[in-house]
């Protein structure tokens, strides 16, 4: 395991992250606390620091066991976990990005977490209701109190990540470093504004859903066979969201290119996004100690170019205006030197691959 400065700060974390969702079956599936442990430990002897969590999740029992097994390693680790989703589902207040919510959650995670401060603290997710302004001048305040060292933000808006950032800066508040959110050979649409965002801000992302919700796996074979129903699920059919007939034959390809390379559908997809961009960090979760060390094994996976280019075209999405229209007008843009003019380094490359 190697180690990355997480955003624009001199935090070191590991290059993949452990998510801790599947710790606990409250919510009728994941982990037993002694399956979890095992591979809360498997992942800290491959070399891993970066724990992430959620208040939220299996009703806190995810925060109570990383709490738990944290406790002798805990100037080790990177711990982060999250507020905004609603605790109290009949309280107006329960959730939200606002101040009120910010407080109490982070409040009832350090309990949970057996800790007096996370090294990570994320906005869950967008909540249009909280000014933004609110929002990033009550994380800076936990921040100056020494219960969050650093902030990030997952599942928002890029506009609103900018401005935050923005604010953060001419008010000499605490930025966002980082930035979650899924990214997978399924679900590629963050390349449109999201990721080319977050290389501008020089934000770490992490990743989540870089299996596709298991797809790309390769152990779905049709719309047929499908995974456990999920709390974050329920809204919407795991068929219509994940088993479609392209996402399929994405599923598909994969499986034919880790046939190739002597690897595992997992390793080859998680792989995929690794080399995407050095900005990109997988999160990793796994609800058995297997499944975790088959995904550690993408570490020791170089996706060959032409391996890499099969799975770039399968998977290819339209970018959509003005990316796409961009693209077309390169040559009244730039005249013929577009080719002799080098980009940025870390870029993640502008063609609809």
């Amino acid at each position: 395991m190697r180690y990355r400065l997480l955003g624009k700060s001199g935090l070191r974390v590991s290059e993949l992250c452990l998510g801790a969702m599947s710790f606990g079956q409250d919510w009728g599936w994941g982990a037993t606390k002694e399956e979890s442990r095992r591979i809360f430990d498997a992942f800290l002897e491959a070399g891993g620091n970066f724990i992430d969590t959620a208040n939220l999740y299996t009703n806190g029992t995810s925060e109570k066991f990383v709490g738990e097994f944290i406790a002798g390693e805990r100037t080790r680790i990177v711990l982060a976990t999250k507020y905004t989703l609603n605790t109290r589902p009949d309280d107006p207040n329960g959730g939200g990005n606002h101040r009120k919510n910010l407080v109490q959650s982070l409040e009832e995670s350090l309990k949970r977490l057996r800790t007096d401060y996370v090294d990570l603290y994320w906005v869950h997710a967008w909540d249009p209701f909280t000014p933004v302004e609110e929002t990033m001048r009550a994380l800076d305040d936990v921040v100056r109190a020494g219960k969050v060292l650093y902030v990030g933000v997952s599942d928002t808006p890029a506009w609103v990540v900018s401005r935050a950032n923005l604010l953060a800066e001419l008010k000499g508040w605490s930025p966002f470093v980082g930035l979650q959110i899924p990214y997978s050979l399924i679900e590629r649409t963050p390349e449109r504004e999201l990721l080319p965002m977050a290389e501008e801000l020089g934000l770490t992302v992490t990743v989540w859903g870089a299996l596709g919700g298991g797809a790309l796996t390769g152990k779905y074979a049709s719309r047929e066979k499908r995974p456990p129903d999920s709390r974050y699920a329920t809204a919407v059919d795991w068929g219509d969201m994940y088993l479609t007939e392209r996402n399929l034959k994405i599923a598909a390809e994969v499986v034919r290119v880790a046939g190739e390379i002597g690897k595992s559908p997992s390793q080859t997809a998680i792989a995929w996004t690794r080399k995407r961009s050095p900005l990109i960090l997988p999160i990793l979760g796994a609800t058995k100690l297997s499944q975790l060390t088959d995904n550690l094994g993408c570490l020791e996976l170089e996706l060959p170019d032409e391996q890499m280019r099969r799975l770039d075209e399968i998977s290819r999405i339209e970018l959509g205006f003005p990316l796409d229209f961009l693209a077309m007008a390169r040559e009244i843009l730039y005249g013929k030197t577009f080719p002799l003019i080098e980009e940025r380094p870390g870029r993640i490359p502008r063609k609809a691959a």
